[in-house]
């Protein structure tokens, strides 16, 4: 476990409502000099609890508005690489999460509308030795930050 204090998690709590914010904005906020949170946030860098900075993006505005989770089970000895890469040939999967238990695999994906989603489904079931998929639409999120 990384050694973490509660001045590094205020800096992340900072960072995770905004990731282009400045280091003289946060000094500000928790009560550091604009170099003492630089050399914090390189050291949160270079432990690796910060792995990167990102952008949100509203999908909806872009045409992509349907959200949803399909669990795939896999035939017999199907490993877990053939499972990431039978979604990773899909340009619609989000994420795949390989799980304990039934279902074997978990695919977030993002599409256009429903026929797309159907779409998208059919080509996962032909593209391995898939036994299975159970698909859920998202209706709403809420994601903790």
């Amino acid at each position: 476990m990384a050694d973490v204090d509660d001045l590094d998690h205020r800096l992340l709590g900072l960072l995770l409502e905004d990731g282009r914010r400045t280091y003289s904005d946060m000094a500000g906020v928790v009560g550091l000099s604009v170099a003492a949170v630089k050399r914090r946030v390189d050291r949160l860098q270079e432990i690796g609890v910060i792995t990167g900075f990102t952008v949100r993006v509203d999908h909806t505005k872009l045409g992509w508005g349907v959200e949803a989770f399909t669990e795939l089970r896999y035939a017999g000895s199907t490993g877990v690489a053939d499972i990431v890469a039978t979604a990773t040939t899909v340009p619609e999967v989000q994420a795949v999460y390989t799980i304990a238990g039934d279902p074997d695999a978990l695919v977030h994906l993002r599409v256009r509308d429903v026929p797309h989603l159907q779409h998208v489904i059919d080509r996962l079931r032909t593209a391995a030795t898939i036994a299975g998929t159970k698909t859920l639409l998202v209706l709403g999120a809420w994601t903790r930050t």
